[in-house]
């Protein structure tokens, strides 16, 4: 189960939810093993998140929602990700989605209070549907091959979706189009009884396996005119967005669960060449000591760029974007180097298939894959380094 709480839990709010949380994952934690064993959602889990309100948190208190704070989501994600990690980053695509739009507002007003009756009316799910085979990540800024095309009565719709988390379960899909007729790329909110919708499940990956990123492909759906809620060139969503930072908060759970298991092994593992466990070597206390002081970098890193936000600390959306970014890639890097510590006190017991920490090592490297990309991070922080003492020395 979870950890004891850390220290970044301050508030009765958090408490009170991960306590809420806690029955529901210890619940559901032969569920988490069933679902990666079969490459499929941990049904039971998100039914069990919805029942106890978890994704109307994220409409705004404004529209009779729970408005939580950035902080919250990503402490509940943490929590939800050191049970079941590949449901964790799975809601938190619904999550994020919805709080971004409830900061930006960049919808019709109207739309985005429909959106938010159906999520708080009946615990309805949403995501994007950006990637495509030939775009890549939607975060290079890749044109969909996805096209809406004008009928009298609206759009006609067709094109594959790949990595569309939690599609069995989604009510509806955010689709971004190529509209041929002007040039632009445009969202649609298509619900998930549109004719000529369908899943097709293709996802079978070595890790994440529980988050039912299946393939949604529309062939010549219909939708009207008032399914086409933004065009992207109007647009002020696409600036970063502050909410993925759920990404990082997932990683950071699989490491802490990845230190517990190796913790738990250590104290227990005794051979018959020694008269106490393992846990009293010096080498497995100084790996030990390694995982936490990465875990604690990470966790601080994470939760200190989070309240800068909060705090309205940073003074440009580059800025902003900049320890965004930094914070995932660190994070990520430090949940792999844990995991991989703790694969070598636990040794060939972790490669068991009935072991957990084999599924949170092949976990884990999900990571690497999902935005923003180390490469384009990495590079934005050495232009952004560079530019500033150029101009230091103007």
């Amino acid at each position: 189960m979870p950890s004891v709480r850390h220290g970044l839990v301050t508030t009765d709010r958090q408490q009170e939810w991960l306590a809420r949380l806690d029955v529901i994952l210890m619940q559901n934690a032969a569920e988490t093993e069933k679902a990666d064993a079969e490459n499929d959602l941990n049904y039971r889990l998100i039914t069990d998140l919805k029942k106890i309100g978890y994704p109307k948190l994220v409409v705004p208190s404004d529209l009779g929602g729970g408005g939580i704070s950035l902080t919250d989501f990503l402490v509940f994600q943490e929590h939800i990700a050191q049970v079941d990690a590949a449901s964790a980053l799975a809601i938190g695509w619904h999550m994020s989605t919805v709080l971004h739009l409830g900061t930006v507002r960049p919808w019709r007003t109207t739309d985005f209070e429909f959106l938010c009756k159906e999520i708080l009316g009946r615990n309805a799910l949403i995501n994007r549907a950006d990637s495509e085979g030939s775009t890549g990540s939607p975060s290079r800024g890749g044109v969909p091959q996805t096209t809406a095309r004008r009928t009298p009565d609206g759009y006609k719709i067709t094109g594959t979706k790949r990595f569309t988390s939690l599609a069995p379960v989604l009510d509806y899909f955010i689709v971004s189009a190529f509209e041929p007729e002007t040039g632009g790329v445009s969202d649609f909110l298509i619900p998930k009884e549109t004719q000529r919708l369908s899943i097709n499940h293709t996802w079978n990956t070595v890790g994440m396996r529980g988050t039912g990123s299946h393939d949604l492909v529309l062939q010549d759906v219909e939708v009207p005119f008032s399914a086409k809620v933004i065009e992207r060139t109007h647009s002020r969503v696409f600036q970063p967005n502050p909410f993925i930072l759920f990404i990082p908060a997932v990683y950071l759970g699989i490491a802490e669960a990845a230190r517990d298991e190796a913790v738990q092994f250590a104290r227990s593992y005794q051979p018959n060449s020694l008269n106490h466990s393992i846990a009293s070597l010096p080498n497995i206390q100084q790996t030990i000591g390694q995982i936490e002081l990465e875990i604690m970098t990470a966790r601080h890193f994470l939760y200190s760029v989070a309240g800068k936000y909060e705090n309205y600390w940073f003074d440009s959306v580059e800025a902003w974007d900049g320890e965004f970014g930094a914070a995932k890639v660190l994070v990520v890097q430090n949940a792999l180097s844990v995991v991989d510590k703790a694969m070598r006190i636990v040794g060939i017991h972790g490669l068991a298939l009935t072991h957990p920490l084999q599924r949170m090592y092949r976990d884990v490297r999900f990571g690497l894959h999902n935005p923003p990309m180390e490469d384009a991070v990495l590079r934005q922080l050495a232009v952004r380094v560079i530019e500033s003492k150029g101009n230091a020395n103007d």
